[in-house]
């Protein structure tokens, strides 16, 4: 049984460690404000962009007119997983469950006979993967707290992406990470884009008409768009990710902060009973020392 300086010394621990956690709750909620505010910004600018691609493809019957950006390749052999996660950790489940679903992603492909590669954005999920996955992981992309997520950034990576189609060393690319629902709810996804053909399929509130003339051929608009839609559609997924990793920040340090309080209750009233004990057994042995006189 712990004495009296020890349990006291416990209860000094746990009263710092829950300052901690509910300053890091505090921090999160006002990242998240600045998250959620850019995040609807780029969602409406990226469906946008889904309507404007899907209503240019709609006008042309022959899908070899198509760019190899949006068709594919015609082949399905060599798959790239592009795995975003955070920098840094205590946001709950918030990284593991991205890995989790690229994880079963990879296996399923493997088992198929394909070749896997894998590119993780965030030190996260390396550490999450790279004990199963070593072998086929990429170089990873970090990010810099200071400077946060931007749009040249978002360019970089879709520029590292396209060198590498454009090099024939995939042929389909799928993006892996946690869409934004709200604070207590981020929802793990995986988002195929190479190629592009799906575009507008997962939202069914897109509208797509075809009275539109386009100036040069619509099919020359689409080759300039699609570059740059997926630089978009990139920015919007980190921008979903930092949303989503301050929330489950803020719900994780949350519930410490709780189970930090019940903690303290338990110990302070462990503390008490032993104190009261030791005060009763001191009275005792008083009152057997007088009574022996």
């Amino acid at each position: 049984m712990s004495n009296l300086k020890d349990l006291r010394d416990r209860i000094a621990s746990v009263k710092a460690t829950q300052k901690i956690t509910q300053a890091m709750k505090m921090v999160a909620a006002s990242k998240l404000r600045r998250a959620q505010s850019d995040l609807d910004v780029a969602r409406s600018y990226a469906q946008r962009m889904d309507t404007v691609i899907k209503n240019i493809s709609s006008f042309a019957d022959d899908d070899r007119r198509f760019p190899e950006l949006f068709v594919g390749t015609g082949r399905d052999q060599i798959h790239l997983l592009v795995i975003a996660t955070s920098e840094k950790g205590l946001c709950g489940s918030f990284n593991s469950s991205i890995a989790k679903l690229a994880r079963h992603r990879a296996r399923e492909l493997l088992d198929l006979g394909k070749e896997v590669k894998i590119l993780c954005i965030g030190s996260k999920g390396v550490e999450l993967l790279k004990s199963e996955f070593h072998l086929i992981m990429m170089p990873p992309i970090n990010f810099s707290e200071v400077k946060g997520i931007t749009y040249e950034k978002a360019s970089d990576i879709s520029n590292k992406v396209l060198s590498m189609f454009h090099a024939s060393q995939f042929d389909v690319a799928t993006l892996f990470y946690s869409k934004f629902h709200s604070v207590i709810s981020q929802i793990p996804t995986a988002r195929n884009i190479i190629p592009s053909r799906s575009i507008g399929q997962e939202d069914d509130s897109l509208v797509f008409s075809r009275n539109y003339d386009y100036e040069p051929d619509q099919l020359d608009v689409l080759n300039q768009l699609l570059p740059c839609y997926l630089v978009v559609q990139i920015f919007r997924v980190l921008l979903e990710n930092a949303a989503s990793e301050q929330g489950a920040r803020m719900s994780a340090m949350d519930h410490a902060a709780s189970n930090a309080g019940e903690m303290i209750d338990q110990l302070t009233l462990t503390f008490n009973r032993q104190r009261q004990a030791q005060i009763t057994k001191e009275l005792i042995e008083i009152i057997s020392g007088a009574e022996a006189l």
